[in-house]
């Protein structure tokens, strides 16, 4: 990956917070900033539960499909 393209998803990381930037002489460290992560999580949860439902019904159906019932 070069550099610039480096520089570039630092910057988009750094606009959604995600990262932090601090500056020690000419380098710049990048440290994460997961809190806006679990809101993300928190949201997906609901879609898990959904998506987990689903597929088990799914194998249920295919499984019954399989054995002819």
């Amino acid at each position: 990956m070069s550099r610039p393209a480096i520089s570039r998803h630092l910057r988009v990381l750094r606009g959604a917070g995600l990262v932090t930037e601090s500056r020690v002489a000419q380098s710049r460290i990048y440290s994460l900033n997961a809190a806006p992560l679990a809101d993300l999580d928190r949201w997906l949860d609901g879609f898990r539960a959904f998506w987990s439902a689903r597929f088990h019904d799914l194998k249920h159906f295919v499984e019954s499909e399989e054995n002819g019932e």
